[in-house]
C-alpha cells in the first residue's frame, strides 16, 4: 500500500539524516554564506544558505565542480560523474541519476542537492523535497549559451561567481577557437549517431539532443532528419540518410565497434561503409556539455576532417589547463 512505504521512506530519511549530523567534513560557521536564491529548471526560486556538503547528480555539474575547486563540498556523485576519474573513486555513489534512492541521497546529509534537469524518479524528488534540503535542477539545453549559462548557474549557486567568471571566460575562449576551425570546413560531413542496437534496429539521434549539437559543433551535420530524441529506424531509412560517417560513445564492455555496425546489411550500404569511416568517443567528453565539450567537438572535427590537423596544431583548449580554484 501507498501510504504505509511512503511513511517508511520518511522514516528511514529521518533516521539518517540523524545520524549523518555526526559526520559533517566542514564546519558549519565557516561553510555559510550568505542565502543566494537560484531560479532552477522546475521553475522554483530556491534558497541556497550552507553549501557545505553537497551531493553532485550529473556527469557535467560535477565536472564543473571539480572545475571550480569546489570538490571537497562533494559528499557524494551519481555514477555519470565519470569526470574527472577520481570523482567516483573518491566520493560515494549515489546511483544512477534517474534512478535515484532518497534513502541513499539524504543518508549522506547533504545541506544542498543540485542535480541536471531529467534526475529522478519523481518519488524521489518528493521525498527530497519533503526533507527540505536545497534542492536546484539545472536545465540541460545542448547549445554554446546554454553550456555558458549552466557553469555560470553552478557558480552562482555555490557563491562562486568569480570562479564561475574564470571558467566561462575559457570555455568561450574555446567556443571561439572552435568556430575558426569550424569555418574552415568546406564540404560538412553526414554525421549518423549510434546509441545502440534494439533487437536488430540500430536508435540514432535525431535533433534536440546532445549528439546532434556536438555534430554540428564539430563542423557536420546530422545524417538523420524528420524527428528528434533518440529512436530506432528501420534499414530503409538507414541506407536513405547516406551516412559518411558513423559515430558512437565508447561505454564499457557494451559499446559497439566498426565491424558489428557496418556488418549489418543496412549500414553495409551505406557511404560510411565503403570508406570504414567510424569513429568512438568518451560518452561524458562528448555528450556531456561540460567544460570539455569545445575540445570535445575539436578532436571529433579533426576525425571527421584530417586536412584540419595543421590550423588546429596551434589551439590548445584552455578549459584543459586553467586554474579557477581561487
Amino acid at each position: 500500500m501507498p501510504a504505509p512505504r511512503t511513511t517508511g521512506v520518511l522514516l528511514g530519511v529521518t533516521l539518517a539524516l540523524a545520524a549523518g549530523l555526526c559526520v559533517s567534513a566542514v564546519p558549519f560557521a565557516t561553510a555559510r554564506a550568505e542565502s543566494i536564491v537560484v531560479h532552477d529548471a522546475r521553475g522554483r526560486d530556491v534558497a541556497i544558505g550552507n553549501r557545505s556538503r553537497i551531493v553532485s547528480i550529473g556527469g557535467a555539474i560535477t565536472e564543473i565542480l571539480y572545475a571550480l575547486g569546489l570538490e571537497e563540498r562533494i559528499v557524494g556523485v551519481d555514477t555519470t560523474s565519470l569526470y574527472p576519474p577520481k570523482a567516483l573513486g573518491e566520493k560515494p555513489n549515489v546511483g544512477y541519476m534517474r534512478q535515484l534512492s532518497a534513502e541513499g541521497v539524504l543518508g549522506l546529509n547533504p545541506q544542498l542537492i543540485l542535480a541536471i534537469e531529467g534526475s529522478g524518479p519523481k518519488e524521489t524528488l518528493d521525498v527530497l523535497d519533503a526533507a527540505k534540503i536545497p534542492f536546484v535542477s539545472f536545465p540541460e539545453t545542448y547549445t554554446e549559451q546554454g553550456l555558458i549559462d549552466k557553469i555560470k548557474m553552478v557558480a552562482h549557486a555555490m557563491d562562486a561567481d568569480a570562479r564561475g567568471a574564470c571558467l566561462t571566460a575559457a570555455v568561450s575562449g574555446d567556443l571561439a577557437e572552435l568556430k575558426k576551425l569550424r569555418d574552415s570546413v568546406k564540404k560538412p560531413a553526414r554525421v549518423m549517431f549510434v546509441m545502440s542496437f534494439l533487437n536488430g534496429r540500430a536508435m540514432v539521434a535525431g535533433h534536440k539532443t546532445a549528439a546532434n549539437e556536438i555534430i554540428k559543433l564539430a563542423g557536420g551535420v546530422n545524417a538523420v532528419d524528420g524527428f528528434e530524441g533518440y529512436k530506432p529506424v528501420n534499414d530503409e531509412a538507414i541506407v536513405a540518410a547516406k551516412p559518411d560517417v558513423i559515430l558512437t560513445m565508447q561505454r564499457g564492455r557494451e559499446q559497439l565497434d566498426a565491424q558489428t555496425v557496418f556488418a549489418n546489411p543496412s549500414f553495409a550500404l551505406t557511404p560510411a561503409a565503403a570508406k570504414k569511416s567510424f569513429v568512438a568517443m568518451d560518452g561524458l567528453y562528448l555528450l556531456g556539455f561540460g567544460p570539455r565539450t569545445a575540445a570535445a567537438a575539436r578532436d571529433l572535427a579533426l576525425s571527421l576532417y584530417p586536412d584540419l590537423t595543421d590550423k588546429a596544431a596551434t589551439w590548445k583548449p584552455a578549459t584543459l589547463t586553467v586554474d579557477c580554484h581561487k
